[in-house]
């Protein structure tokens, strides 16, 4: 039986059906456009993704805001009333989210002296935030205790490798992670910049490909490089997408034929949320899996 409760935020990129039956309550983050709210539901409706991409294909031009130290505050009470929480969160190198649940928490302390709550930065997205996640409900199940869960978070966070490219670079350039130039001289070659998460939880590019087909090879080249026993790795791999499960699947096959102790079953694939892609584009294909330490 868990002596603590573990939540997460919407930013994971797991299925919602999947962290209910995980026990992993949920905070949502919402996004915006032309004046409607609108909710990071993880499928919760399952219209509400496609109603995004329909968004985006009229034009529609999404804008995301942080997590505020109120609905933190109250969606963290909800938890302590029941006991002990730890919390994970987007990385704190692309949202400032996480100051905010740091002080909603610390404002919580005092109303619930005999609760223990601890905020930790994930430093990374999607469902390499959602690896992490799940990672600890496998402690939590196992009968871990909140202290060597913490610990491992901690001691881990930093092993899961975050490795993406994404065909739209109108999103980096609109971000100012990719200059307006930069970015036409992209799309106008067919070249993907390769990105990853970095020790701080900010996104790095480190090389440009052309074409396609030659991303998605080097993508899972990443992983023969950095997973941990190489191409003997046998852990947790998860894929998730934004609209090009073409391309998801072709990763899967590769990896299945890099990785002799994979098996299909063994790799997840998942939808990319409504957040990290308003900031990503549609056709961003990202890699999950526990290697060497970031640099």
């Amino acid at each position: 039986m868990s002596n603590f409760i573990l939540s997460c935020e919407s930013t994971v990129d797991l299925p919602y059906e999947y962290l209910v039956e995980r026990k992993i309550p949920v905070i949502f983050y919402t996004y915006t456009v032309d004046g409607t709210p609108y909710t990071d539901d993880l499928g919760k409706d399952p219209n509400s993704l496609p109603n995004y991409y329909r968004l985006l294909d009229g034009g529609a031009i999404p804008s995301t805001s942080q997590i505020n130290v109120f609905e933190y505050q109250e969606f963290f009470e909800e938890q302590l009333q029941k006991g002990n929480l730890i919390h994970i969160t987007l990385s704190s190198g692309i949202t400032g989210s996480y100051a905010n649940a740091v002080t909603a928490a610390e404002n919580l302390r005092e109303k619930y002296p005999d609760r223990k709550i601890s905020v930790i930065d994930s430093y990374g997205a999607s469902s390499g935030f959602g690896m992490l996640t799940d990672t600890a409900a496998d402690m939590r199940d196992a009968g871990a205790s909140f202290e060597d869960t913490e610990s491992w978070i901690l001691n881990n966070r930093l092993h899961i490798h975050h490795q993406f490219y994404s065909i739209t670079m109108d999103y980096f350039k609109r971000s100012g992670r990719v200059s307006g130039p930069a970015a036409a001289i992209a799309t106008m070659l067919n070249i993907c910049p390769m990105m990853r998460f970095d020790s701080k939880g900010k996104i790095i590019a480190y090389e440009k490909v052309r074409g396609i087909k030659n991303v998605i090879r080097k993508t899972a080249e990443a992983m023969t490089e950095h997973a941990d026993n190489g191409r003997d790795y046998s852990g947790k791999c998860f894929i998730s997408h934004s609209n090009c499960i073409e391309a998801a699947e072709q990763l899967k096959s590769m990896i299945v034929h890099d990785f002799r102790k994979l098996r299909a079953n063994d790799i997840k694939i998942f939808n990319i949320g409504t957040i990290i892609a308003s900031h990503t584009g549609p056709g961003t294909l990202a890699l999950f899996f526990f290697g060497d330490e970031r640099k």
